[in-house]
């Protein structure tokens, strides 16, 4: 895809959502429920839309909140309901909705103090410390209201059970098919009280979720070594959740710390354009993170996060914002020789679109590494125990364990990973990216790419099907085919398309959970040439392999 001629440069007029109506066809737009698009689906990452083409409306909100409220009943759920809620126009209504529906169903709903946002990994933070006391209490969950890097006209919706991270299948297909016979039945039996009586009920209670959170990072960062540094960080919450959360934490800590962006604005007008012109706010974009990359020289490192804070951006001077991949890389190459309480047998979790990077970072320290699907829910079992000291997305979402090798969250974690770039400098006196090059000059140099094209709804569904052994090719940019993949070889969870690998690189293919686009990853550790073969050869495989 070509870039677009405005890439990089500060949204115009014409770029901007029409907030006040975007936010009226919240209310106003029905869904036709015969449409599979107008339907409650949950991807990856929950349910996403938006108002406009009445995939994101009050009837998908009260139906999943609904929904949510059913599978409680059944899963014996009793506890609280932690309520996060980001920066997009479409969250509050929707939070304002999901708190009616709730209360109508004797849920007690936490919420921060004075309207405050509340982000992804805090939720999960919250619900697991919750969580930790002895059985018998009741359970608590949670549900984050967010598209997380979408653009301003999206809205979403997670829900994060008892553990703490993103639901498993079958707990989001239940809630989904739930949610989509309410919208069949025109919201028959969903439960709705007033917003005002909402408010005006004990079972909304708002607390203070920020100081918890912010003691707690001693126990999962060094934050001492990051203030006796004395390093100089520049922050950009990119207009954010978690923009009420950097001074908290410079203070408590004394930390040298500067938010370089305060803004909060519904239209994110204060955005760059993302690579194709849209406005997004991701985190490992250089276009969306033009404006952090303006300070890049005048900080010892520079951090940013997307709306609900669960993704991470490092940008290091001289060189700007890392590849997310790389660093993985180098944070996982760094903790594992920086936590003496973990054990040697805990795991790296690694999606198997991830570079190989880290297979080499693994193998140099011994660590044994499970390779899994895409999604973050694959890591939440094994963050929860313990088995998983870390799990990581290309992506840019990660987490990790506490430094006593307990659980610190089990969803991904921007603010932490942040601070672990932090810490990475303050400890070893290297950027990450000083550290990764030095990575390459021992490995090789990783060249990779993920091409994004529009994937018709047939082809979505063959990916599923895709059977490794019925592709004839044996050969790859000229290197003997050594695996062809549709199960992760780390749990044997489908791919919901196919890896192949070579001893010099590799390719993978699948359909995006939440939007309608096929990606294609490839990887070379030989040259961009030998990538660019790769994508070619890779790209005609799958067009056999869906005919």
């Amino acid at each position: 895809m070509a870039t677009h001629k405005r890439a990089g440069l500060i949204a115009e007029q014409k770029d901007l959502v029409n907030i006040p109506k975007l936010v009226s066809l919240y209310y106003r737009l029905q869904p036709n429920v015969e449409d599979v698009t107008q339907q409650v689906t949950f991807g990856t990452s929950g349910h996403r839309g938006s108002a406009v083409n009445s995939s994101f409306n009050e009837a998908h909100i009260v139906a999943i909140a609904q929904a949510v409220a059913d599978y409680r009943i059944q899963a014996n759920i009793t506890g609280q309901l932690i309520l996060g809620i980001d920066t997009h126009a479409l969250s509050q209504p929707a939070a304002i909705s999901v708190i009616e529906v709730l209360v109508a169903n004797g849920v007690n709903v936490v919420i921060h103090k004075n309207d405050g946002y509340t982000p992804t990994p805090v939720v999960s933070h919250a619900i697991i410390c919750a969580n930790k006391s002895p059985s018998g209490q009741a359970l608590v969950d949670g549900l984050i209201v967010t598209p997380s890097h979408n653009p301003p006209q999206d809205g979403g919706i997670k829900y994060n059970p008892p553990h703490g991270g993103p639901a498993e299948g079958e707990i989001t297909n239940w809630i989904q098919d739930k949610a989509n016979e309410y919208l069949a039945s025109n919201l028959t039996g969903v439960k709705q009280v007033s917003y005002q009586d909402a408010l005006a009920s004990e079972l909304l209670t708002e607390k203070d979720l920020i100081t918890p959170y912010v003691e707690d990072l001693a126990n999962v960062i060094d934050m001492q070594a990051i203030a006796d540094s004395k390093i100089k960080l520049g922050i950009d919450p990119l207009g954010g959740s978690g923009i009420d959360y950097w001074q908290p934490i410079a203070a408590h800590y004394g930390i040298d710390l500067t938010v370089v962006n305060q803004s909060v604005d519904p239209s994110f007008a204060f955005m760059p354009l993302d690579k194709d012109g849209k406005i997004r706010m991701d985190c490992s974009s250089p276009y969306a993170m033009a404006g952090l990359l303006k300070h890049k020289d005048n900080f010892d490192l520079c951090l940013g996060n997307d709306p609900d804070f669960d993704r991470h951006g490092i940008v290091c001077p001289g060189s700007g914002l890392m590849n997310p991949n790389h660093f993985l890389a180098v944070a996982i190459d760094y903790l594992v020789t920086h936590r003496p309480m973990w054990t040697a047998e805990m795991v790296i979790g690694k999606t198997l679109v991830s570079s190989a990077m880290i297979d080499k970072v693994c193998a140099l320290h011994n660590k044994q590494m499970a390779e899994v699907p895409v999604g973050f829910k694959w890591f939440v079992d094994g963050l929860g125990n313990s088995e998983f000291a870390f799990g990581g997305e290309e992506s840019a979402g990660a987490a990790f364990l506490r430094k006593d090798g307990s659980t610190w969250c089990t969803d991904k974690d921007g603010f932490i990973l942040c601070l672990l770039a932090a810490e990475i400098l303050a400890v070893t006196g290297k950027t990450p990216q000083q550290r990764y090059d030095e990575l390459e000059a021992q490995f090789g140099k990783s060249y990779y790419q993920r091409i994004d094209s529009p994937v018709s709804l047939e082809d979505k569904a063959k990916f599923s099907k895709i059977d490794a052994n019925a592709i004839t090719a044996d050969t790859l940019a000229g290197d003997s085919i050594l695996q062809k993949l549709t199960h992760a070889p780390g749990n044997n969870a489908a791919i919901g398309g196919i890896k192949m690998v070579t001893d010099n690189g590799w390719f993978a293919a699948r359909p995006s959970g939440t939007e309608a686009l096929f990606k294609l990853y490839a990887e070379s550790f030989v040259s961009e040439a030998h990538l660019a073969t790769l994508l070619k050869e890779a790209q005609a495989i799958v067009a056999d392999a869906l005919k």
